[in-house]
Protein backbone atom coordinates (compact mmCIF):
# COMPACT_ATOMS: atom_id res chain seq x y z
CA UNK A 1 0.00 0.00 0.00
CA UNK A 2 1.64 3.30 -0.76
CA UNK A 3 2.32 5.90 1.91
CA UNK A 4 0.04 9.07 1.40
CA UNK A 5 1.63 12.21 0.38
CA UNK A 6 3.24 14.64 2.25
CA UNK A 7 2.44 17.63 -0.07
CA UNK A 8 -1.25 17.95 -1.70
CA UNK A 9 -0.94 17.55 -5.43
CA UNK A 10 -2.15 21.29 -6.42
CA UNK A 11 0.97 22.54 -4.78
CA UNK A 12 3.40 19.70 -6.31
CA UNK A 13 1.43 20.98 -10.07
CA UNK A 14 2.12 24.97 -8.65
CA UNK A 15 5.81 23.97 -7.88
CA UNK A 16 6.55 22.70 -10.95
CA UNK A 17 4.89 24.68 -13.26
CA UNK A 18 6.88 27.70 -11.52
CA UNK A 19 9.81 26.36 -12.08
CA UNK A 20 9.72 25.49 -15.29
CA UNK A 21 8.10 29.35 -15.91
CA UNK A 22 11.64 30.54 -14.36
CA UNK A 23 13.63 28.17 -16.61
CA UNK A 24 11.43 29.48 -19.76
CA UNK A 25 11.74 32.67 -18.66
CA UNK A 26 15.49 32.45 -19.16
CA UNK A 27 16.77 32.32 -15.71
CA UNK A 28 19.07 28.33 -15.51
CA UNK A 29 20.04 28.76 -12.18
CA UNK A 30 18.66 28.87 -9.08
CA UNK A 31 15.15 28.37 -9.68
CA UNK A 32 14.40 24.98 -8.06
CA UNK A 33 16.12 26.61 -5.06
CA UNK A 34 14.06 29.70 -5.14
CA UNK A 35 10.66 27.67 -5.75
CA UNK A 36 11.32 25.42 -2.75
CA UNK A 37 12.23 28.05 -0.37
CA UNK A 38 9.26 29.85 -1.40
CA UNK A 39 6.94 26.96 -0.79
CA UNK A 40 8.65 25.31 1.71
CA UNK A 41 9.52 22.01 -0.05
CA UNK A 42 12.50 20.42 0.23
CA UNK A 43 15.06 20.86 -2.79
CA UNK A 44 15.77 17.78 -4.10
CA UNK A 45 12.12 16.87 -3.49
CA UNK A 46 11.21 19.45 -6.21
CA UNK A 47 13.78 19.07 -8.10
CA UNK A 48 12.49 15.04 -8.81
CA UNK A 49 9.06 16.02 -9.24
CA UNK A 50 10.65 18.44 -12.03
CA UNK A 51 12.43 15.55 -13.32
CA UNK A 52 9.15 13.21 -13.61
CA UNK A 53 7.19 15.89 -15.23
CA UNK A 54 9.71 16.41 -17.70
CA UNK A 55 9.72 12.58 -18.24
CA UNK A 56 5.70 12.53 -17.71
CA UNK A 57 5.83 15.57 -20.55
CA UNK A 58 7.77 13.28 -23.20
CA UNK A 59 11.02 15.93 -22.98
CA UNK A 60 13.21 13.74 -21.04
CA UNK A 61 13.67 9.92 -21.58
CA UNK A 62 12.78 7.55 -18.20
CA UNK A 63 9.75 5.46 -17.24
CA UNK A 64 6.48 7.79 -16.97
CA UNK A 65 4.08 7.82 -14.21
CA UNK A 66 2.06 6.02 -15.97
CA UNK A 67 4.41 3.41 -17.15
CA UNK A 68 5.49 3.13 -13.57
CA UNK A 69 1.62 2.33 -12.25
CA UNK A 70 1.40 -0.04 -14.83
CA UNK A 71 4.34 -1.94 -14.21
CA UNK A 72 3.29 -2.02 -10.86
CA UNK A 73 0.04 -3.39 -11.48
CA UNK A 74 1.81 -6.56 -13.41
CA UNK A 75 4.24 -7.50 -11.09
CA UNK A 76 1.76 -7.44 -8.36
CA UNK A 77 -0.56 -10.05 -10.82
CA UNK A 78 2.15 -11.30 -11.61
CA UNK A 79 2.88 -12.37 -7.78
CA UNK A 80 -0.59 -13.53 -7.47
CA UNK A 81 -0.59 -15.92 -10.26
CA UNK A 82 2.60 -17.38 -9.29
CA UNK A 83 1.34 -17.98 -5.91
CA UNK A 84 -2.13 -19.49 -7.09
CA UNK A 85 0.11 -21.58 -9.35
CA UNK A 86 1.90 -23.17 -6.51
CA UNK A 87 -1.25 -23.49 -4.48
CA UNK A 88 -2.85 -25.83 -7.91
CA UNK A 89 0.85 -27.50 -8.18
CA UNK A 90 0.62 -28.45 -4.42
CA UNK A 91 -3.40 -29.46 -5.19
CA UNK A 92 -2.57 -31.39 -7.89
CA UNK A 93 0.12 -33.44 -6.55
CA UNK A 94 -1.75 -36.40 -4.64
CA UNK A 95 -3.81 -36.96 -8.24
CA UNK A 96 -0.96 -37.34 -10.15
CA UNK A 97 0.67 -39.62 -7.87
CA UNK A 98 -2.60 -41.62 -8.64
CA UNK A 99 -2.61 -41.22 -12.16
CA UNK A 100 0.95 -42.71 -12.59
CA UNK A 101 1.24 -46.10 -13.97
CA UNK A 102 5.35 -46.70 -12.25
CA UNK A 103 3.18 -46.00 -9.04
CA UNK A 104 1.89 -49.29 -7.31
CA UNK A 105 -1.44 -49.46 -5.82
Amino acid sequence: MPTPNKYPHELRERAVRMVIEIERNGEQRGGISRVASQLGINRETLRNWVKQAEVDAGTRPGTSTADQQRIAELEREVRELRRANEILKSASAPFARELDPRHPK
